[in-house]
């Protein structure tokens, strides 16, 4: 696919400014800007978020990928209203029809069964406890959250089965949760994750539009640390030449707030991602906007996006060497682990009945 010259324009409190064509889809519907009815969507009010039923029919799935540290992941929610720019999940709306543009963050498919089909699963007696991780696609405490709190019955579920979790989030709204959170750090089966891409306020709000701000961030570790459950922060996606220079304050400010572990990531831009990101660099900060591409390309093999396992989470050159002894020396000056020990499966149980030993049979 080549590049899609996306209108320069900018959306208040959306990360996107347009609807790229869905790579699925051999036809679109372009308005002819020479019509008299035709309007400007420049001058034209943001979109409305439109949530969605998602009549699921499972909620737990299995991990296929080999360089991702976790075999099961629940999604409360498909497509996310935080709307950052660089997301890799956008084309993940594609195979529903819709584009991975401002479709991804304003039509928000919803999961309001997601508690009810997470008990029958974790009733089966083929599942053995293993730990679930959220968030892997889309934030499950994005902003619909706070209303349907869809998310909070799926963890409330998991604690009464003591099933350990594993949650990211960039949303301060976690700390909602802290009950339950803490309930299960209490048996070792819990841990969040704070993605923290930047500590500039002004930068996440043009790139990262509907998360919590930084400040905001820092304050979720600190209120999460100070209630037992174990805390990390994932410095995820670093961008070169535009945040990788921000890691040492990033480790630094998360590590006073109570956070034990880092992790980081490098951004990577599959299908229509690039051709967003590309136009909004180019509207947000045209004089950085090449060196900031010309540094994607060379930790990414001279593309901007590796699709292939295990180099696709790390990068390679050089520069990404750079980027990985600034990180290892930024933790340890923190005092951060980039070690994280994952949450233990040993206080799992079904309701009115006896705790599963993990040596059962298969």
């Amino acid at each position: 696919m080549g590049d899609v010259h996306l209108p320069i324009q900018h959306i208040h409190g959306r990360g996107a400014a347009a609807n790229p064509p869905n790579r699925f889809e051999r036809q679109r519907y372009e308005r002819d800007p020479d019509d008299p009815e035709h309007t400007d969507e420049s001058e034209s009010p943001g979109p409305q978020t439109e949530l969605i039923a998602d009549d699921a029919k499972s909620i737990i799935r299995r991990n296929e990928s080999p360089d991702l540290p976790f075999n099961y992941s629940l999604n409360t929610y498909r497509g996310c209203e935080h709307g950052c720019v660089y997301c890799y999940a956008r084309p993940t709306h594609e195979t529903l029809g819709y584009s991975a543009g401002l479709d991804f963050e304003t039509r928000i498919l919803v999961k309001h069964r997601a508690a009810e089909l997470l008990r029958r699963e974790l009733m089966a007696p083929s599942w053995k406890g293993d730990v679930i991780n959220i968030s892997t696609v889309t934030d499950c405490y994005q902003p619909v959250e706070r209303k349907l709190g869809i998310t909070r019955q799926c963890l409330a579920v998991l604690a009464e089965f003591r099933n350990p979790v594993v949650i990211v989030s960039k949303n301060h709204l976690v700390t909602r949760d802290v009950d339950l959170l803490a309930e299960l750090a209490g048996h070792q089966a819990a841990l969040v994750w704070i993605s923290l891409t930047t500590l500039r306020p002004d930068l996440t709000a043009i790139m990262e539009p509907r998360t919590s701000s930084p400040a905001r961030r820092l304050a979720a570790i600190k209120a999460l640390a100070q209630a037992g459950v174990p805390v990390g922060v994932l410095a995820a996606p670093v961008i070169p030449g535009l945040t990788d220079e921000e890691l040492p304050a990033i480790l630094s400010a998360a590590a006073a707030a109570g956070a034990r572990f880092a992790g980081y990531t490098p951004v990577r831009l599959p299908y229509g991602v690039k051709d967003l990101f590309i136009n909004w660099l180019e509207q947000h900060m045209p004089n950085r906007a090449e060196k900031v591409i010309n540094r994607i390309r060379e930790v990414r093999g001279g593309r901007l996006n590796d699709s292939n396992f295990y180099s696709r989470m790390s990068g390679e050159g050089i520069f990404m060497q750079q980027i990985a002894g600034l990180f290892g020396v930024a933790c340890r000056k923190a005092g951060l682990s980039e070690t994280v020990q994952r949450p233990s499966s040993a206080a799992f149980r079904r309701p009115g009945g006896q705790q599963l030993s993990l040596f059962d049979s298969q």
